[in-house]
């Protein structure tokens, strides 16, 4: 079953079960493939679903970051929750294992030396990375490169003294 079709069936049987909450996520969600679907001008395919479930999680993550900051927890765990909601039909994300090896062997396969090669490294690493089908997040590639690619060059710089 096509992932869209499936978010239409939880969002029903949600209504069957009087989940306001789940019924409300669902239906932002129901309202932003719509949307996605009227600006594409065609059926949306799996991908283009898992896109917009991406970008409505990203939406909760910064929301919860920003109620936290202005002292509204209560806010910031109904955010929580619908986050929770989205993330049950994206596919499995990639964890911090699989980044950490990804990204050590782009870096000996480009030969990179230090920050410099950053754009280069990230560039293969979120292809690869995206290429295993699961979620990846671009933030904690980002930072696992930065810190390797950084530990690389303080560790040329104390050798070459």
């Amino acid at each position: 079953m096509a992932l869209a079709e499936q978010i239409q069936k939880d969002l029903v049987q949600a209504m069957k079960d009087k989940d306001a909450a789940r019924v409300s996520v669902l239906r932002m969600i129901s309202a932003a493939l719509k949307n996605k679907q009227i600006e594409k001008r065609a059926p949306l395919s799996d991908e283009d679903v898992v896109q917009v479930l991406k970008t409505q999680q990203k939406q909760r993550a910064e929301s919860i970051e920003q109620f936290e900051k202005g002292g509204r927890p209560e806010l910031a765990a109904k955010e929580r929750q619908e986050k929770l909601v989205v993330e049950s039909y994206l596919p499995e994300a990639v964890s911090a294992d699989e980044v950490a090896e990804v990204v050590a062997d782009v870096i000996r396969a480009i030969g990179a030396e230090g920050p410099k090669s950053m754009g280069a490294v990230m560039k293969e690493a979120m292809t690869r990375l995206q290429a295993t089908g699961k979620t990846v997040d671009g933030k904690a590639v980002n930072s696992m490169v930065k810190s390797k690619l950084e530990a690389l060059a303080k560790g040329e710089t104390e050798g070459s003294k």
